[in-house]
Formats: structure tokens, sequence, C-alpha cells
């Protein structure tokens, strides 16, 4: 497997040390880069001999905020506490000190590989096409999912609201779990189960063990044996069947209902729930025990108004799966505002809802444009029509507040992302994205050429 990095040293680094880490690295199939090209690795390494006031403001825009992978390596011997943590927040992904970086070049390759294979996975047909979006939030979640499936057998347990792709999730982790002889994924929604049959549901049953038992079953424990077990809404589950599930988990034997022998059964657990399940906990209504055995990992799946850049990605794959025509029509401009401007009280199952209900009005021809929109889905008029600084503008601004952050770097990062998807939408053409911008074209040449001159230093 072929891994590039970008290396960045530190201005007083010696020479000599840094030439002996690029061989070691080099040795063992690590391609290094210049930083400058780092838009062509996934991931890069800071070796640096103390931590300035300096250290922060370059980790924080050479990690993009955090969405590239960077391990800081300091030549000393420890770092306090509070700094290692202004560290992971400017963006670092894991900080390593030794007062000689030769003696840790081994865990320094280990971090670089695992997150090589992570990024591989992530990036392969399996999680492209089961979870469709390219938000940094999507991403993220992405990368930590793939790494607990394929790397643990850990339960996990995932929260989000209704429709946000629960039991997609939990189909991928049994996808990227790599047991040779994996079992199958077995599903069952607690919120369905009758309280009166919740055993049989989960132990199976013996002929004759209760009215109407024709013959014997089996339950979830047995079906999931040697695969993974999804239990989606576990937060509707009586305390009974709470304490009879943790015994399960616990000692991995049950007994069907109506039956005397114990039962072996071993299955990967994966857990779901839209409610507060740490609320329920401190309410006495679901049990603290059973909360930490099925919460090894816990995976919170934002909902599609904090993903807004998923938007239109997801309406395009819903267009491909619904169209019946031999050209899979698009989204004009106007539509494209209009489903990012819309709210989406039932996430991602809402936008599919709405994707199919356009094609139901499409006459088979061009793209796809308002007239498309029912009329009890187009939007009423109002004077706030203007307004665009949304929920997820205010939350950047505070996210930026909070990192220390001042108004002039928010104003010019502002900018240059205002810049770039102009330029990016005209297909640079600079005339077509200074009329965008409301600028001249000279204006916006200057401005280009200001970042370009800052990118370089």
């Amino acid at each position: 497997m072929s891994i590039k990095i970008w290396v960045h040293w530190d201005s007083n680094y010696r020479k000599q040390i840094a030439d002996s880490i690029i061989n070691q690295l080099t040795s063992q199939g690590i391609e290094i880069r210049n930083h400058g090209d780092e838009c062509f690795c996934n991931s890069g390494v800071i070796f640096s001999n103390g931590i300035t006031s300096e250290t922060f403001e370059e980790l924080h825009e050479l990690s993009h905020n955090g969405q590239t992978r960077v391990l800081t390596c300091f030549c000393c011997e420890a770092i306090p506490g509070d700094t290692i943590w202004k560290l992971m927040d400017a963006g670092a992904t894991d900080v390593l000190t030794c007062s000689n970086h030769g003696l840790i070049i081994h865990e320094i390759i280990s971090r670089l590989r695992r997150w090589e294979r992570v990024n591989t996975m992530v990036n392969s047909p399996d999680v492209k096409q089961t979870l469709i979006g390219e938000s940094q939030a999507l991403k993220t979640i992405l990368s930590q999912i793939v790494e607990v499936a394929y790397f643990t057998s850990a339960p996990v347990l995932i929260l989000g609201e209704s429709g946000t792709g629960k039991e997609l999730l939990a189909n991928l982790i049994h996808t990227m779990d790599p047991r040779p002889d994996k079992g199958e994924l077995v599903i069952l929604d607690c919120s369905t189960i009758v309280p009166e049959l919740a055993g049989s549901e989960f132990f199976g049953h013996e002929r004759g063990a209760f009215t109407g038992a024709a013959t014997s079953r089996d339950g979830v424990f047995a079906l999931a044996n040697g695969g993974t077990l999804f239990l989606d809404e576990i937060g509707e589950l009586s305390p009974a069947m709470q304490t009879q599930l943790l015994r399960v988990i616990q000692e991995k034997t049950y007994k069907r209902v109506g039956g005397n022998a114990w039962q072996r059964t071993s299955f990967r657990l994966i857990c779901a729930t839209n409610r507060d399940l740490m609320a329920q906990v401190q309410r006495g209504e679901f049990r603290a025990d059973l909360y930490y055995r099925i919460a090894g990992f816990i995976c919170c799946l934002p909902p599609l108004r904090e993903r807004t850049d998923d938007i239109l990605p997801l309406a395009s794959h819903f267009l491909k799966q619904s169209s019946t025509y031999k050209n899979i029509p698009i989204l004009d401009k106007p539509v494209q505002e209009y489903l990012l401007c819309r709210q989406y009280p039932g996430n991602v199952r809402d936008l599919k809802q709405v994707v199919s209900r356009m094609l139901c009005r499409y006459a088979g021809e061009g793209p796809l444009t308002v007239g498309c929109i029912p009329p009890d889905e187009r939007p009423a008029l109002s004077e706030n029509r203007k307004e665009w600084r949304d929920i997820n503008f205010e939350r950047a601004i505070r996210i930026a507040l909070s990192r220390g952050m001042g108004l002039k770097v928010i104003s010019k990062d502002t900018e240059e992302i205002a810049i770039r998807i102009a330029v990016d939408e005209a297909d640079g053409n600079l005339q077509r994205a200074a009329q965008r911008l409301g600028v001249t074209d000279r204006a916006l040449q200057l401005r280009r050429a200001a970042q370009r001159q800052k990118n370089s230093t």
C-alpha cells in the first residue's frame, strides 16, 4: 500500500535529524511530498522542537480546521495536559513526544498505515454507496465507524433522529466487519414488539410453550449467532427485557421460552435509538449497566439540517434511484436553492419523499424545474425571503469564536470561501464569478492573487 504524506518541519529543526527521519519513513514505503502538494495526501506529520504561540495557528491551518489528519511530534519529554488538549482542538489527530524522534518512528508509521487503511475503506464502493454525502460531519462519522467496525468487535450504539440513516449505518458496520465466517445481520425493531411475545422474539420458544405455539421457533439470539444483531429503538425495551438482554450479553447463554436446555450464542451487537438514552438512565428508565454494555462506541448521526452539504448529493442519488427515464434529470438552480433552504423534519427520509414527489410531475425532458415542486411543498413568500444566514452559518461563527478566531480572520476566511465557491460554480470563468460576487473582474483577480501569495508563503 502506497502511503503519501506531507511533512512540516520546525524552522530550527536540525537538518541531520530531519534527513534521518525521512530516510526511515521512505524505507517503509512512505512517500514524502512537499507541503504545497498536501492536496494529494490524506495526512501529514509536523515535527517540532517545542510549542510556541505560532504552533496552534500553524496546526489550525495545516489541518484545514481538523479536516486533514495531522500527527504532531514534539522533541520533548512531556506536554502539560491543558496544552495537549489545545493542540487537539487546533486540529491535531494525535500528539507524540520523545527526546529523539528516531525512537518513535515505528509509532509514527503504525498510525500512518492505520489512517491510510481507514481512508481506503471510506472511499470504497461499499461505503460510498451506503451513506451518500460530502459534508465533513459525514466524512468524520464514516472514518470513525469504519475503524471501529473493521479493527474491533466493540458493540456500537447509534444515536440520531428518525430518518437520519441509523439502519443504513448498522448495515455498513456489518458489511465492514472482517470476520471470515460471519453470519447474517438480524434486525429487530424494539418499538414493534408485543409485550406478551417479547420473550419469544428474543429467545425463541419450544412447541407448546404457550397457547398458539404450534411449532418451535428460533428467536433473534439464535438467528444472529455468529453474525450481527441490530436492535433498533432499544430505548423502547421494557425494564424486564432490559434485564434479560443484559444477562445474555454477559453470559452468552439463554433458554428458549418453555425450554430447559441452555443455548449458546455469540454476536456483534449494534443498537440504535432516537431517544436521549443517558437521560433515560438518569431518570431510572433504562438500566445503567446495560447502557455501558451496549455503548462500546457511540455514534451520533447529525440531522440533515446540520449537514446541508449533503442535501444536493442525496437528491441526485434519489433521482438515480427513482427515475425511470433513460437520461437521469438534473436539478436546475432554483430547485437546488429550494432544496437547500427547505426544512427537513423527517431528515433524509423526508428529502427522499420530496424528490419522489417532484419526479411524479416531471414531463420527461430537460432538468427538474420549479414547476415539478408540488403546490403544497412550495415555500410561502415572506419579507425575510432574502435572509440567508441560517443556523449553520451562526454555528460556524460560534465555533470560530470558541477557537479564538478574531473578526479579521473570520471575515477573511468567509471571503476566501465565497470566492472559491463562485469560481468553482462558474467553471473557472472569472467574469461570471465576479458578477455573482458583486465585484469587478480586476478586483476578483487581485483578491485571488493575494490568496495565492499567502498560501505559498
